[in-house]
């Protein structure tokens, strides 16, 4: 009768319901039975005894940037492995549908931290397609490993209809035709089940490349006409605007926060980037629920995207992206690929001055803490220094400055010198507020980009983690029926995708956890090399005790750490269409 029996386990069935011990039928992909009563097993391919574990619904990640690596590996395995089975790509603006390499290189290389040549390579090596219906069509004749979504993004669909030179030159505004031929696009885009469109307005974000390099994206060149053209189809069609305001703007925030009021007019869908606790500006934390509070009172449908484990960042030198924010930091990555220019500016006195001015500015909108005595190194060819931060350095040099302690060693050892520190998400009792708060939608992992910098690919494990364990100490801020509907049903409600419940007759995307492991392994760094990049290190989670199966379409994909070996040799994921339920 059925395919797959999972028993005896404490089923959720993502909508926030209470939580029982039951049976799971599954056939034909789907969640056939949810039975209180043991199943006959008789002819059953396979039985999972999930006793004593937790049955959730695949988790869903909202913020990737997986959009090449797709193309590479369609397994996607480091976010199936911790239990993401539905994976949204085209979020920051960026997408690959319409470009070609070379601006897909110069969109993503610098701004992700993907090395340019291996997006290059991907896209003109791979590319079969000329819009968003072949996109999707291409995607489905690979051997997907996850479910996707997608965004549009308005940089994609912008630089490839005006040409990166002109989508990024502030004074060439889009001709008529042009701005048709991207709601067109866009248009396109929404027919073929894309969930709606990300825009950027982020002004540290650099180009790389040769043409364009260190303009900022071309979404942040739109003015406020094209911006409301765009975002008028995406009312009339009920899908998301991904949008990230620019940090040193209060008012783009305002204006893409606004946009989601539907005074006269339907209201839009609007997640913007990002809830975070910023240690550089603790106060404004309480700016963000009491904004998702007004706006959605007035009618709108607004959100923000927020990570909700602490946002610990490393760095190879000063290869790291929260530099691009103040123009010292810019400078130095400008010069990324000329090696002896940069060890030269970073040497120059007067650069350092500047640099020195840049931090010890402490006012205003930032991401970063600009605090060489909260940046610990971790790898460096000399040993005496590892375990200290920049600051600790410059005292046992003599009182040498932070800044130039840093830069001492950059220029001596330059990526070699590896350090790590947390900029925001850092006070526990903040991120329980944001991950209860109705307005905040939970994920935001980046999965797939700053390879070197950063993982969360178990975001959702260690929120589970932090929930179950406050409810142990007597204490809870919320139940672990409403931790996983925030990361399974109510996203993919949200969203409109068929994805993040396990009721019958839902898609049987499954994730047995066993609790027993939620333990500290979550918080641990790994790495492991990415072949498809020339065996660059990724920073990657390693908690393989934790999830104990994962299904995919009702396919076994992972569990305990191994794949299964059908991953990457047939197609178990789908490209889910936003408004298909069920198809």
């Amino acid at each position: 009768m059925y395919d797959t029996i999972i028993k005896g386990g404490r089923w959720f069935d993502g909508t926030g319901a209470p939580s029982a011990i039951r049976d799971i039928g599954i056939s034909g992909g789907r969640i056939a039975v949810v039975s209180a009563t043991p199943l006959d097993e008789t002819d059953c391919a396979r039985v999972i005894d999930a006793a004593g574990q937790w049955v959730i619904p695949g988790m869903v990640d909202i913020h990737t940037h997986y959009d090449v690596e797709v193309l590479l590996d369609p397994t996607l395995s480091e976010s199936l492995r911790h239990g993401v089975t539905t994976i949204l790509l085209g979020s920051c603006s960026l997408s690959t549908v319409h470009v070609n390499g070379s601006d897909a290189g110069d969109l993503f290389g610098r701004v992700e931290a993907i090395p340019r040549k291996h997006v290059v390579a991907a896209v003109d090596g791979l590319k079969t397609w000329n819009s968003a219906h072949s996109y999707v069509a291409a995607l489905e004749a690979l051997p997907l490993g996850a479910n996707l979504a997608a965004f549009i993004g308005h940089s994609d669909i912008r630089s490839a209809q005006m040409g990166l030179e002109r989508a990024t030159s502030p004074d060439v505004t889009p001709t008529e035709s042009e701005l048709r031929a991207m709601e067109h696009k866009l248009s396109e885009a929404l027919d073929a089940g894309f969930v709606g469109m990300s825009s950027q307005q982020l002004l540290f974000d650099k180009l790389d490349g040769e043409v364009c390099r260190s303009r900022t994206l071309p979404s942040t060149y739109a003015k406020p006409r094209e911006r409301r053209r765009l975002n008028r189809i995406l009312r009339e069609r009920k899908r998301a605007l991904q949008g990230g305001p620019d940090v040193a703007r209060p008012q783009s925030l305002v204006a893409m926060a606004v946009s989601s009021l539907g005074i006269f007019r339907p209201n839009l869908k609007v997640s913007l980037l990002s809830a975070a606790d910023i240690k550089a500006i603790p106060g404004v934390v309480k700016v963000f629920p009491l904004i998702g509070k007004i706006l959605n009172r007035l009618g709108g449908d607004f959100r923000w995207q927020h990570l909700p484990v602490p946002f610990e960042v490393y760095s190879d030198g000063i290869d790291l992206p929260v530099f691009e924010e103040f123009g010292s930091g810019a400078a130095a990555l400008h010069l990324s690929n000329q090696i002896d220019e940069r060890r030269e500016l970073l040497a120059d006195e007067n650069y350092r001055r500047w640099f020195r001015k840049d931090y010890d500015k402490k006012w205003g909108p930032r991401v970063w803490h600009r605090d060489f005595f909260d940046a610990e190194i971790t790898e460096c060819p000399d040993a005496s220094v590892i375990g200290k931060t920049f600051g600790q350095v410059g005292v046992d040099r003599g009182g040498v400055h932070p800044v130039d302690a840093f830069l001492d060693l950059v220029v001596e050892y330059g990526p070699k010198v590896r350090w790590r520190t947390t900029i925001s998400n850092h006070r526990p009792e903040v991120l329980d507020q944001l991950a209860a708060d109705p307005s905040v939608q939970l994920g935001f992992s980046d999965a797939g980009a700053h390879l070197r910098n950063m993982a969360f690919y178990n975001f959702g494990l260690r929120l589970l983690r932090r929930v179950n364990r406050a409810q142990q100490a007597g204490q809870p801020f919320m139940t672990l029926e409403h931790a996983v509907h925030r990361v399974t049903g109510e996203l993919a409600d949200w969203y409109d995708l068929d994805a993040g419940h396990l009721r019958v007759g839902d898609r049987a995307d499954v994730v047995i956890i066993n609790p027993a492991h939620l333990d500290e392994s979550l918080d641990a760094y790994a790495e492991n090399p990415i072949p498809e990049y020339d065996n660059l290190s990724r920073m990657v989670n390693r908690n393989d005790d934790t999830v104990t199966a994962v299904l995919v379409n009702g396919e076994h994909v992972f569990g305990l750490g191994e794949k299964s070996p059908a991953l990457g040799k047939q197609r178990t994921g789908q490209f889910l269409r936003a408004g298909r339920r069920g198809q």
